[in-house]
């Protein structure tokens, strides 16, 4: 099960103040654990709103907005893609992690398997083609 673990966003996030090298050190660690036991498949911190832009498509033509946004409720500031057995194999992870506070949720991504009665066998065999080659992908860059 691949799983997109979201991290929240925080006032300290979003003016872009950067982890203590403490933290750093201690995320390193942990990522280096998820990375040993082959479950990170992926992950980043993101930039602030302000640095970013947001499509609109509410009619005929989409339109580009620059950030920060006025209307955002919930904010991401990073995320880790996993791949774990379960939902609580990630819960468990997730509690192994270096954080005293913040935030998070775990969502487990729809597979390709997921669509059945919905897309053709072609193009669920096309999609399942497609992850195992980026999945040979992130273990050769690792």
């Amino acid at each position: 099960m691949r799983v997109m673990v979201i991290v929240k966003a925080n006032p300290d996030s979003e003016a872009g103040k950067m982890p203590s090298p403490e933290m750093l050190a201690e995320m390193d660690r942990y990522n280096d654990q998820l990375i040993a036991a082959g479950v990170m498949v992926d992950g980043a911190g993101l930039r602030p709103l302000k640095d970013s832009v947001r499509i609109s498509f509410d009619g005929p033509e989409p339109v580009v907005l620059d950030g920060p946004f006025t209307e955002t409720k919930e904010l991401i500031a990073g995320y880790w893609i996993w791949q774990v057995k379960d939902l609580d194999d990630a819960v468990a992870w997730l509690k192994k992690a270096p954080f005293q506070e913040g935030e998070f949720d775990i969502r487990p991504f729809f597979e390709p398997e997921d669509f059945a009665g919905v897309a053709s066998d072609e193009l669920i065999q096309k999609e399942i083609g497609w992850r195992e080659k980026q999945l040979k992908a992130v273990e050769v860059a690792s």
